[in-house]
Order: structure tokens, then C-alpha cells, then sequence
């Protein structure tokens, strides 16, 4: 059974830092691209950032872009993404995806595996 399982949300407030990950399991995911996608309420799911399983290419959408890091660590079967300066813009459930796909795919229904999500909320 794979499974992608999301933490480290929480509330913060504007301009703070937070850390989420997504461990992974089930299976080897050396051909795939692993992705934080987001949806804030009454919006569509949107593509945050990207990351090749085995090149280590990274891929960000111009909403995160030098704020946003995403990485993974292959022996801990971890993909993290790095939140700094987070805006109240950047309130919604996050989710860890993993895909066969080139690294700037951007349509979710691309994306053949998903984590639960993990709420982050950016508030004073």
C-alpha cells in the first residue's frame, strides 16, 4: 500500500517559518516527481512546488518562489517543503502528491498518488 502522509502544519503568523513533510512508503519512487500542492477554501488545488525523486530538479510557481524550498531526503523517504515570510496568502491544506510526470506538470489530476493534507493557516 503506498502512502504519502503529510505533518507539520499549524498556525503561524505572517513573516514566520515553518517546515512541512511528507514521508512516503509502498514503494520506490525513483522515476517519479514528488509535489506540494496547495487549496485554500472555494479555490482550485494549485501547485506549489516540485522536486525529481532522483535528479534532485527543482520546479516552484512564481507565488513561492524564493520563499519556498522543497527537498527530500532519500534514506529517510521524506520529501519536506520549507516555508519562510509566509503571508496570509499562503492559508490553505497542503498536499504531498507523487506523479510520473515531467517536473513543471501543474494539473493535479496528473499526479497518481496523495497524502491526506496537512492544514497551514497564516494569521496575526
Amino acid at each position: 500500500q503506498v502512502l504519502l502522509v503529510e505533518s507539520g502544519g499549524g498556525l503561524v503568523q505572517p513573516g514566520d517559518s515553518l517546515r512541512l513533510s511528507c514521508a512516503v512508503s509502498g514503494r520506490t519512487f525513483n522515476s517519479y516527481v514528488m509535489a506540494w500542492f496547495r487549496q485554500a477554501p472555494g479555490k482550485e488545488r494549485e501547485l506549489s512546488a516540485a522536486i525529481g525523486w532522483s535528479s534532485g530538479s527543482t520546479y516552484y510557481t512564481d507565488s513561492v518562489k524564493g520563499r519556498f524550498t522543497i527537498s527530500r531526503d532519500n534514506a529517510e523517504n521524506t520529501v519536506y517543503l520549507q516555508m519562510n515570510k509566509v503571508k496570509p496568502e499562503d492559508t490553505a491544506v497542503y498536499y504531498c502528491a507523487a506523479g510520473r510526470v515531467t517536473i513543471a506538470t501543474i494539473l493535479s489530476a496528473k499526479y497518481d498518488y496523495w497524502g491526506r493534507g496537512t492544514q497551514v493557516t497564516v494569521s496575526s
